[in-house]
């Protein structure tokens, strides 16, 4: 029987504009981008010119420091445009889509009776192999390396967050084929992590070769590196590798059928949506045909991702990350409330009892904006951070020693277990408006290049 793993510290940040189960077949874009910042420390070199003609899993560039990795085309078309951010970085890799869907052909079958040097091949020839990132540091996995097990998160307690359950409900047979693929790549345990929070009958309860394990509990709760502290942590020299449920059932219809299927579902979220509901899309979509007819007027944010740490994009300009199964929109908050911290508050959420509207109302949504509510101001000790974070970890601390590149105190304070969205709800409860995610990032760019470079 599974285990269930009760989670006691936390936030749920009730918010309005939850997603209706309903699949809505989007209007096909006519671009699409894959975006090379959707990966830590990627350093991306363009193969074909502009203008190119490309299929489906046809490569479109490399890692410069990982050549065998490559990141394959969504759709079949041309290579449109590169755009380009500060000091030339490459943001964008867009494809013009020609409606065909001609599909590049890749090696297909049981994954049980191949060895594990085929299946990586298979991987990399794809651009599959990009969706299995490693902890810690949370990049793209290492071909040569074996970990010591790999986890699969198939839920999410993040504000708005999608019903996995409900997006993969069709997809149990090719989850499985995902499944038995990522099991040649271990010699450890294949951990499936669920909600405890609903019956016991789900979609990928009868998921096979996987050890199940059910978590309960507020948000960060769904977070996979909350489920490696519990389950198998850490250590130094240690890796563990993860992987999102929509790209095991990508992985999975790849040794079925050989062919790279891109498509996805999406929820659209978020209290400045029209109609928020499902969408089936191709990965790497522009937002702009998702979006049309859907934004109530006004200064509105888009958000690739949940509003805790999503990506912000452009509603006419931008595209789906590589890695997100949500769009959210909030209002913005560019705006000044003269004092504000006096007013009694009946429109705002506080995680204290700051305000009456949060602890007598406890199951009210909120419509939130972006406001900061404040500035930044000096880094105090408060315990805010550790009544949110259900980690053995003292996070103010080890944000100090990031701080003060202090590598050795970082190692011995836990930074090989987190990743941003582990201490985005800090970020969110900090009096002081600390950036903590960015800081956190920081310091595990520099244990990267102290420890591996």
């Amino acid at each position: 029987m599974a285990e269930v793993i009760k989670i006691k510290k936390g936030l749920d940040i009730k918010m309005k504009g939850q997603a209706e189960k309903i699949y809505v077949k989007a209007p096909r874009a006519k671009t699409y981008a894959i975006k090379p910042p959707d990966w830590h420390g990627l350093t991306p070199k363009i193969i074909p010119k502009l203008c190119d003609e490309v299929k489906v899993g046809t490569p479109i560039f490399f890692d410069k420091y990982n050549p065998e990795v490559k990141f394959c085309s969504p759709v079949s078309g041309i290579l449109s445009s590169i755009n380009r951010g500060e000091r030339r970085r490459i943001v964008e890799v867009v494809v013009e889509d020609d409606g065909k869907d001609t599909h590049e052909t890749f090696p297909h079958g049981d994954p049980e009776g191949m060895k594990r040097e085929q299946i990586v091949e298979n991987l990399l020839s794809s651009g599959l192999w990009p969706a299995i990132r490693r902890r810690p540091y949370t990049v793209i996995a290492k071909t040569g390396e074996v970990p010591k097990s790999i986890f699969i998160s198939a839920f999410d307690t993040s504000p708005l967050a999608p019903d996995f359950d409900f997006l993969l409900k069709d997809s149990e047979e090719d989850f499985q084929w995902g499944v038995n693929v990522l099991k040649q790549l271990t010699e450890g345990k294949v951990y499936l992590n669920l909600d405890g929070r609903f019956p016991s009958v789900r979609t990928l309860s009868g998921i096979k070769g996987v050890e199940i394990n059910r978590f309960k509990g507020p948000h960060p709760a769904g977070n996979v590196g909350i489920q490696i502290s519990r389950l198998d942590p850490i250590n130094k020299g240690e890796v563990v590798w993860v992987v999102q449920p929509q790209d095991v059932v990508a992985i999975g219809r790849l040794f079925k059928t050989g062919k790279y299927d891109p498509s996805m579902i999406v929820a659209l979220t978020g209290s400045r949506v029209n109609k928020p509901q499902y969408y089936k899309v191709i990965r790497g979509a522009s937002v702009s045909t998702i979006l049309e007819n859907q934004l109530k007027e006004g200064d509105n944010r888009v958000i690739s991702g949940n509003v805790l740490n999503g990506r912000t994009i452009n509603p006419e300009t931008g595209y789906i990350g590589f890695f997100d199964s949500q769009i959210t929109v909030i209002p913005e908050g560019n705006y000044y409330e003269f004092f504000g911290w006096i007013k009694p508050g009946l429109k705002k959420l506080s995680v204290s009892r700051s305000f009456a509207s949060t602890w007598l109302t406890p199951n009210r949504e909120f419509d939130l904006d972006t406001n900061f509510h404040g500035g930044q101001r000096a880094f105090v000790m408060t315990g805010e951070y550790e009544k949110v974070l259900p980690m053995d970890i003292y996070p103010v601390q080890l944000l100090k020693a990031i701080l003060v590149n202090d590598i050795d105190k970082m190692e011995q304070l836990g930074i090989y277990e987190l990743d941003e969205e582990d201490l985005a709800l800090c970020e969110f409860v900090c009096t002081s408006k600390t950036p903590v995610t960015k800081i956190l990032r920081d310091g595990l760019r520099a244990m990267r290049k102290e420890m591996e470079e």
